[in-house]
């Protein structure tokens, strides 16, 4: 195959079943790609840039071409084209969340170490939301703020809230407390954070990419989706970990290495996440089609069409 005629923007892998999304998710999640310096990737963008513009550099292989779309999906916006900062990108999301989920797990008996923690979660997932938000659908920083500000108090509460609960319950309800306040907070954080895709709607194409109009119902489609997969992305680790670390502390060894709990603790979590981040993306596909006369568009009546459903972060990209 010429490589001036390479899609570089098709799927390389069947983008309408859970395994072909899984093998795309990990191949942008790779947390490798996170400690590239920031020529590295803009050589990968200008690249990636050649090839769309038909132009592909002499020498270049078709490998090469694949690993450089695969460092821009992984660290440029896919509306606006800039370098997203490093916190929010995918290929952070396994090293940022097992150093953060992993503390919540292990400082959680005390009321000022879980309000520190939530406090420090909600900010991450903020920031990881806003950098992959909807470019189409812009937020103002006041909207942001109060985002913000209700979902760290909607996780703050919650997990005060259940710790004092759980004072007389069981020691392994107490460890679980942190994933209800994490599911709750993502409950209200996705939402809140992408406020303008609900009440503006997102734009929906027939199936030949031709814009039709906006739909809301389609926002709330995709969105609800979002909040699944990411409460999907921390559970198993959340809640399965709690029971293996209540049950390996029963013995003499670990009870002797109690300085060492909080760091095995990251380091399984990360376990969990390296698959559960591209699992939990993967779970729904980044374009859906809906009948027609389930979303409100102003024109083309008749037609199917397709929407931007999205599974972790942004619609435009999921």
């Amino acid at each position: 195959m010429a490589l001036s005629s390479f899609d570089i923007d098709a799927p390389r892998w069947d983008q309408s079943t859970f395994m072909g999304r899984l093998k795309h998710f990990f191949n942008i999640t790779d947390c490798r790609t996170a400690v590239l310096p920031d020529s590295r990737l803009d050589e990968a963008k200008a690249l990636v840039e050649s090839c769309r513009a038909g132009s592909v550099p002499p020498g270049t292989t078709e490998e090469q071409l694949h690993y450089a779309k695969k460092l821009y999906d992984s660290a440029f916006h896919p509306d606006t084209g800039d370098r997203m900062n490093i916190i929010g990108r995918m290929s952070f999301q396994v090293p940022g969340g097992m150093a953060i989920t992993g503390c919540m797990l292990q400082f959680y008996r005390t009321v000022p170490a879980v309000v520190f923690w939530q406090w420090v979660n909600q900010s991450f997932n903020a920031l990881v939301n806003y950098t992959n938000r909807n470019a189409a659908s812009p937020i103002t920083p006041k909207q942001i703020g109060v985002a913000y500000i209700t979902a760290t108090s909607t996780a703050l509460a919650t997990a005060v809230g259940l710790n004092l609960y759980t004072k007389k319950a069981p020691p392994l309800v107490a460890r679980w407390v942190p994933f209800a306040a994490v599911a709750s907070a993502n409950c209200v954080n996705i939402p809140m954070m992408r406020q303008q895709e609900i009440l503006n709607g997102i734009a929906v194409t027939d199936e030949n990419g031709n814009k039709l109009g906006h739909s809301k119902k389609a926002a709330v489609k995709g969105i609800t989706q979002v909040v699944i997969s990411r409460i999907t992305m921390a559970a198993p680790g959340m809640i399965i970990l709690p029971i293996i670390m209540q049950r390996l502390e029963k013995y003499k060894f670990m009870q002797r290495i109690t300085f060492l709990h909080g760091p095995i603790q990251v380091m399984m979590v990360g376990a969990f996440l390296i698959f559960m981040v591209p699992a939990a993306c993967s779970l729904f596909p980044q374009r859906c089609s809906n009948q027609t006369n389930e979303v409100e568009i102003r024109r083309k009546k008749g037609l199917d069409s397709q929407l931007q459903c999205g599974a972790f972060v942004s619609l435009t990209w999921q």
